[in-house]
């Protein structure tokens, strides 16, 4: 039996890249201890925030 292995290192680069970015921009704009909590959470899903606005943008 073959047995595939699948990578997908390029696309966990991309979201580490940008998770890595989008912790540094919103932990920088934090005015205070919670507000630095809720950008990292944010950063956690960056990617629903680029979708939302890509479709909008689209008038989706």
């Amino acid at each position: 039996m073959k047995k595939e292995i699948k990578q997908y290192g390029p696309n966990n680069t991309v979201y580490g890249m940008g998770f890595i970015g989008a912790a540094i921009y919103y932990i920088s704009i934090a005015t205070g201890f919670w507000m630095g909590v809720l950008g990292f959470l944010k950063a956690i899903v960056w990617p629903v925030f680029l979708v939302y606005e890509a479709l909008n943008a689209l008038g989706a």
